[in-house]
């Protein structure tokens, strides 16, 4: 396949190559022609004897010569007295009155050469160019909009004559059930028939979901590579562009091109651009309701024999019009989960393949330190970690090498280099100890992993924690211990130093956003009540609850806020001790590692 797609970028450079030949080519002749034209024009100006003149030059039988073009009313004029190659031109309104005139002056005696010539191919070309001009502009314009809107066929198209899918589900990890449920379109699409015979209707259409890079395009290729079957693939933005009408000329013209190749898969990556909620306003809405539209046609106008399924990725699935995910179109909506801890080990196999591993790195630590991590992200860890060895002039990619990746891509590139006064160290010293002497006497929040003032990213300071497992659900009592860690920053500023920074700005807007949500959306608030406020579309919608909900929702986040700040207070006045001698040891080392730390609680 990359041999394949190397021959195809050739061609297309080619093809790049030529059309701007020709167009160069094209602007240099007309700017040429126009040169000449020009140039004529202006020596012909000064030249120029009028009419009337000529007629007086002619009676006072002062003309010795006339040559004339056939088919044209240019008059080259020889006076008496001029030299060789002196000309004057003049422009006969009648060419047959004119030569009438020289014959009658002929009789009078007052003889005139006459030199009729044919008319030149080169006399014709410039003013037949000149006249096409405004023509061949329009059309170079015409091809310009016509290739850059792409009114031909759409979708890249991968086969087994020229580019094969090599994708299998061998390819994809961390997704077994999800699998499961998609082999059954692998043997829809090798063995319809057995399906057909049974009563059983192929799936129009799969719609695939989840957070990005979770591995949507990955697993539509790999059903295409194991079903053997072509594989057309197009985005969803490439279906709107400026013309009125292009996107449901695209859609039909995809489905076109499905049916001759069938049977095959059609795949819409991120179908949200043309699949969402159709609306009555008009401009560019009304072309996208008419994409979407053509396509609710062409799913629907499907017959069982056409052996085509339409494979579709989204990460806003709630954006999606509602006809588009009935039965008989998008029949199936396969959710795919960010992976497990089973899964992100197996997806960093996958990903290590290629990679030169030292003996002693356990990829099962790193993806036990990367819960909630994507394929993606966790590919990225992989090659960041690479990239570290090979920066630092490692043989092989060490864990060291791992770990500086994981915090390079969840925290931010450290910056050693940047100068920090002493009482911005202190002040950063005691805000990190402050989080992690809080969250250590607080049972539902995970053990403390590296405590640095050293600046990463945009932050002068970290607190990295263990996350050994995954969650799918949190508790109140979680969330609100959670809100009393990420305080505990600030509240060592208060104890330690009696002042307050702006240092823990972050920290307060995440913790805000937890307590509103615990009162909005998780109904987790004894005031309010065990409701929440989003609606259809996602948002908060405070109106159909009356006015004096906002004020409630205002007092209760103020309430959890101010409680979990008391709370961290508390706790750091208890341990004092601790405090100080973790912000000495920062001070001193820059860095505490998860050992270091729990020596000061031995």
């Amino acid at each position: 396949m990359d041999q394949n797609k190397s021959k195809d970028s050739k061609k297309d450079k080619i093809k790049k190559i030529a059309s701007l030949i020709v167009l160069i080519a094209l602007l240099v002749a007309i700017i040429v022609v126009g040169v000449v034209y020009v140039n004529k024009t202006n020596e012909e100006d000064e030249k120029e004897l009028p009419y009337t003149e000529l007629i007086k030059e002619i009676s006072n039988k002062n003309v010795e010569a006339v040559e004339m073009t056939v088919g044209s009313t240019t008059v080259k004029v020889k006076l008496k007295g001029m030299q060789e190659g002196e000309e004057k031109i003049t422009i006969v309104p009648n060419t047959q009155v004119f030569m009438e005139l020289i014959q009658q002056q002929a009789l009078e005696g007052n003889e005139i050469n006459v030199n009729q010539k044919p008319r030149s191919i080169l006399t014709v070309i410039p003013s037949y160019i000149m006249s096409l001009l405004p023509t061949l502009i329009m059309v170079a314009l015409f091809i310009m909009l016509f290739k850059m809107q792409g009114l031909g066929d759409k979708g890249e198209v991968y086969d087994e004559t020229e580019r094969k899918i090599k994708t299998t589900f061998d390819d994809v990890a961390g997704l077994d059930e999800e699998k499961e449920e998609l082999i059954e379109i692998v043997d829809f699409l090798k063995k319809p028939e057995k399906f057909i015979e049974m009563g059983a209707k192929i799936p129009k259409g799969v719609l695939l979901y989840g957070k990005p890079g979770t591995g949507k395009t990955l697993i539509a290729k790999a059903i295409a590579g194991e079903a053997g079957v072509p594989f057309i693939s197009m985005s969803g933005s490439e279906f709107i562009e400026m013309f009125a009408g292009l996107g449901a000329s695209r859609v039909r013209k995809l489905f076109e091109k499905a049916r001759k190749m069938a049977p095959c898969i059609v795949f819409i990556d991120e179908i949200d651009a043309i699949g969402a909620r159709r609306t009555g306003s008009s401009g560019a809405e009304s072309e996208n309701n008419q994409t979407l539209n053509q396509l609710l046609v062409e799913m629907d106008g499907f017959s069982t024999e056409e052996t085509i399924i339409v494979l579709a990725a989204t990460n806003r699935p709630e954006m999606l019009d509602k006809a588009l995910l009935r039965p008989g179109r998008f029949d199936r909506q396969v959710t795919i989960p960010t992976p497990d801890l089973k899964g992100r080990e197996a997806i960093l196999r996958i990903h290590a393949k290629d990679k030169k591993l030292a003996e002693n790195v356990t990829l099962k630590g790193i993806a036990e330190d990367t819960s909630g991590f994507t394929g993606a992200e966790l590919a990225n860890i992989l090659n960041e970690a690479a990239i570290t060895a090979t920066r630092n002039k490692h043989e092989v990619i060490e864990q060291l090498d791992l770990d500086e990746a994981v915090k390079k891509v969840t925290v931010g590139l450290e910056k050693h280099s940047r100068v920090i006064s002493d009482k911005d160290k202190k002040l950063t010293a005691y805000h990190e100890a402050g989080h992690a002497i809080v969250s250590q006497y607080l049972p539902t929040q995970t053990d403390v992993k590296e405590v640095s003032i050293i600046p990463r990213g945009l932050a002068g300071g970290y607190t990295m924690y263990k996350n050994d497992e995954d969650k799918y659900y949190i508790s109140k009592t979680e969330m609100e211990e959670k809100l009393i860690a990420l305080l505990g920053g600030r509240a060592a500023e208060k104890l330690a130093l009696d002042d307050i920074s702006t240092g823990a700005s972050n920290d307060i807007e995440v913790a805000t956003q937890v307590a509103r949500n615990m009162v909005t959306v998780y109904g987790m608030s004894d005031e309010i009540g065990p409701i929440s406020l989003k609606n259809d579309n996602g948002e908060l919608d405070y109106q159909m609850f009356g006015e004096e909900i906002e004020d409630k929702i205002g007092r209760e986040v103020n309430k959890l806020i101010n409680t979990a700040y008391m709370d961290a207070q508390t706790i750091l006045r208890e341990h004092m001790d601790k405090l100080h001698e973790i912000a000495t040891a920062l001070l001193e080392k820059e860095k505490i590692n998860e050992e270091e730390f729990k020596k000061f609680f031995a």
